[in-house]
């Protein structure tokens, strides 16, 4: 019986990361003309680390390259983002509607803890989680499992007991080894691997269908 459900947040709950990746590649494509946006995708769910190594590699520049690291660290910097102009459809009436069924909700994201709150509190979805848990408090974060067992253990619920609802390849990894049920939200753009997910979704409409299926089994 599923207890609990605990979302990630960019791409589940909002659909930013087309927003931060296009902002990256037009940063970087008036210099880099050879670079293609493609070359970005892998980045899209991935840890910091894993982030600066996979950006340097598409740009062909050397890790210890000064001038490099000095343009990398503006990369993220000040992304305009409207985050309640991409808020998922529904996400306000669906948090609702489970809190309401007696479900245990939390969000664990890659993100650091600063900016998790700048999206929750723009999109004024603060108030619906019953755990906030940011990669950032961790010394691996996804696909590492780390970050969804210790969700479990704030909840106070049993692994098997929680639903998971994920996008990135890094992200559907990380909750299918902390062996919790996963839902994939399906996005064709960045060419995810979601074959270890439970179920694939096409939108978070879907999530009450298949709570439907794991509490009826």
């Amino acid at each position: 019986m599923i207890q609990a459900v605990i979302f990630d947040m960019d791409g589940v709950l909002i659909d930013s990361e087309i927003v931060y990746t296009e902002h990256v590649y037009k940063k970087l494509s008036g210099k880099y003309i050879n670079l293609k946006i493609e070359q970005l995708y892998p980045v899209v769910g991935s840890s910091r680390q894993r982030t600066r190594e996979l950006i340097f590699q598409a740009v062909g520049e050397p890790f210890d390259s000064p001038e490099f690291n000095k343009t990398y660290e503006t990369l993220y910097k000040d992304i305009p983002v409207d985050y309640p102009s991409i808020l998922r459809d529904g996400v306000h009436e669906i948090l609702t509607n489970l809190k309401e069924n007696g479900y245990k909700l939390a969000l664990a994201s890659s993100t650091y803890m600063a900016g998790i709150e700048k999206v929750l509190s723009s999109c004024k979805l603060e108030n619906y989680f019953d755990s906030i848990i940011s990669g950032g408090m961790f010394k691996e974060t996804k696909p590492n499992p780390e970050i969804y067992l210790y969700t479990a253990k704030q909840l106070d619920v049993q692994l098997e007991n929680c639903l998971v609802i994920e996008d990135s390849t890094y992200g559907v990894t990380s909750a299918h080894r902390a062996g919790m049920a996963v839902a994939a939200l399906r996005d064709e753009r960045f060419n995810f691997d979601q074959s270890l997910a439970d179920y694939s979704i096409g939108s978070l409409w879907e999530i009450f269908a298949v709570l439907d299926k794991l509490n009826e089994s």
